[in-house]
């Protein structure tokens, strides 16, 4: 079932992209990766979140590093 969750994003999203997969507000989004709840990479000053990241979220509540 999990490979069936947000095939039309790309593997790699940032925060705004996250934040629509979610459908959360950006200050949300940026609470999930600020605090680790969802890991991300930063690259310089953007946040880039592997989709896999977001689908171990909503699958069990835990963080992917």
């Amino acid at each position: 079932m999990t490979t069936e969750l947000f095939t039309t994003y790309p593997d790699i999203v940032d925060v705004k992209t996250m934040a629509k997969m979610l459908r959360v507000g950006m200050n949300t989004a940026y609470m999930l990766v600020d605090t680790g709840a969802i890991a991300s990479v930063r690259i310089g000053r953007m946040h880039r979140i592997p989709k896999k990241n977001i689908i171990g979220y909503i699958m069990g509540g835990e963080a992917i590093v």
